[in-house]
């Protein structure tokens, strides 16, 4: 191989990498305190206050009036711990209806369920 034929590969690999890390949207920007997390049900979102740990069950729809928003978790779960934007965040589970929600900084985690039905909303602390 000649050093032109390196420098291309070299070249392409490191274009390559930093474009695949312009779409990483597992990332958190640090200074929100609030971000929008998607479900796999397209007209349904999950907005997280990242200092608190608050949520809010969000619709929207294209025709009709069934858009807007309900409280899915609305108690803070600092109890006096450090307010830090980005602090919490959702991760994705297989269950449609169920995300992780993690304290970044102190690895405390619950079990977020989001639901049309009010009472199948809320969370549960996992030991």
């Amino acid at each position: 191989m000649t050093k032109m034929k390196i420098g291309i590969y070299i070249f392409v690999f490191l274009f390559a990498s930093i474009l695949i890390s312009c779409f990483d949207t597992s990332s958190q920007n640090e200074t929100e305190n609030y971000r929008l997390f998607p479900t796999k049900n397209m007209w349904t979102f999950i907005e997280l206050d990242t200092v608190t740990g608050k949520m809010w069950q969000i619709q929207y729809v294209l025709e009709g009036d069934n858009r807007g928003g309900v409280i899915l978790h609305e108690q803070d779960l600092l109890e006096g711990r450090k307010k830090v934007p980005g602090r919490f965040t959702l991760y994705e589970t297989q269950n449609m209806y169920n995300f992780i929600l993690h304290d970044q900084i102190e690895g405390r985690t619950w079990q977020a369920q989001w639901s049309m039905d009010e009472k199948n909303r809320g969370i549960i602390r996992i030991y």
